[in-house]
């Protein structure tokens, strides 16, 4: 009601502070948080108040007279805005995301923004869904439509028994021998990527300029056994020309090159690391399915195009691929639900640093990362155990609302492309 304060006692262990003003209304607040936790009458007029060491236990002196009061105020720095938003913490110099649940000294205030493991999440999901999303869907169209049935058994399960590998295996790997590697021939790595399916375009432009002769003494739908060596000859070429790349374009050391000229942090477990590795790992995941939707389309469909006179490529672009569309759509969701939900590649390939950049060479983590990492170390009951178990509903509310959508989406594409 506008009273003026008359005394102000500070918590000892947390940045909150309780005030009363001269009619005796008793206020607690939080000020990192932004909090006020309560506002209430405890006496008729101004005291003396302060707080003892836990903050648990008030005590009023008024007219010679020490009042007790019990304060339940267990978790006063958690809010919307502390989980969300960004704060201003003390020794900062401007409001930031920031996760930061323990320290080595004893007046550190916990910083417990999900904000960043979100994003983490999202990010090291978006960037393995780039590199898994268009091969996994790529090979599943040519593996059900194109390739010969004798190749397709021999294919389909080696690609499916990938799934069989442990991530804990994968992001070792990746942590251990691709990152360092990944450093040291980053033009060579980024050349593979633009030159393999250059390489590709040009052994099939190669391939039709041969004599129809040659061509046709290979089986229909083996083709594929061709590029094997094709894309194993790309990537030889790719590495070996990588520290050349390095020397005439980026004066002997592209990571120093990117670091000083263009001003970008590189981390040598970064995005990259997890986009290739937990890639690998979705890749069969969203194969499997989408090969399975595509093989089961009706041949019935696939014959009276044809017969209609399309091309093997307009069969299976305006047919094929619109009446597996449920079933595709369908693999990419379950991709990305592996993807968001992934623990050990991320925990051991990104270097568990919470920040918000969008840069592909600066690492993150990941909400299951951070709940499997600090879970142990959790004071059980404490705020920092709590965010915890909510970071994981976070975890869970995002994938449920996902496959929702997903659900959803799915049943429109079958009710539209049903009359095929």
């Amino acid at each position: 009601d506008g009273a003026p304060i008359s005394a102000i006692a500070p918590a000892h262990r947390r940045k909150g502070f309780i005030a009363l003003d001269e009619k005796g209304n008793l206020g607690v607040f939080h000020s990192t948080a932004h909090r006020t936790l309560l506002v209430q009458p405890v006496a008729d007029s101004s005291g003396v108040i302060t707080l003892s060491p836990r903050a648990n236990r008030l005590l009023l002196e008024q007219g010679g007279k020490i009042h007790r009061f019990a304060l339940s105020n267990p978790h006063p720095e958690i809010s919307w805005s502390a989980l969300w938003g960004k704060v201003w913490y003390e020794s900062y110099d401007k409001p930031a995301y920031v996760w930061q649940s323990t320290a080595a000294t004893t007046d550190f205030e916990p910083k417990l923004s999900l904000s960043p493991l979100t994003f983490g999440t999202l990010k090291a999901a978006f960037y393995a869904m780039i590199l898994a999303a268009p091969l996994a869907i790529a090979a599943a169209v040519y593996t059900a439509y194109f390739m010969a049935p004798a190749m397709r058994r021999k294919v389909k399960p080696v690609i499916e028994l990938m799934e069989a590998l442990p991530t804990v295996i994968l992001g070792f790997f990746a942590g251990l021998f691709l990152a360092p590697y990944v450093e040291g021939h980053l033009p060579g790595v980024f050349s593979l990527l633009l030159l393999t399916p250059l390489g590709i375009l040009l052994a099939g432009l190669l391939w039709s300029c041969l004599p129809e002769r040659i061509r046709l003494s290979l089986p229909a739908g083996w083709e594929a056994a061709l590029l094997i060596p094709v894309v194993l000859a790309v990537g030889a070429f790719a590495l070996w020309l990588s520290p050349h790349l390095e020397t005439t374009f980026f004066g002997g050391d592209m990571r120093l090159w990117l670091s000083h000229d263009l001003g970008i942090t590189y981390d040598q477990r970064n995005a990259l690391i997890v986009g290739l590795a937990m890639g690998f790992a979705v890749i069969p995941n969203i194969f499997s399915i989408a090969e399975d939707a595509i093989f089961s389309v009706p041949r019935s469909l696939t014959y009276g195009s044809l017969a209609l006179g399309a091309t093997p490529w307009q069969t299976l672009t305006r047919v094929v691929i619109l009446t597996a569309s449920p079933g595709i759509f369908s693999a990419l969701m379950i991709g990305m639900g592996r993807a968001v939900g992934e623990t050990m590649i991320v925990l051991m390939a990104t270097g568990n640093t919470p920040v918000m950049e969008v840069n592909i060479f600066e690492g993150m983590r990941t909400l299951a990362a951070n709940v499997a990492v600090e879970m142990p170390e959790s004071e059980v009951g404490g705020s920092h155990y709590r965010v915890l178990f909510l970071s994981a509903l976070v975890l869970l509310t995002f994938t449920f609302v996902m496959n929702t959508l997903a659900e959803l989406i799915r049943q429109r594409l079958r009710k539209k492309y049903a009359s095929l």
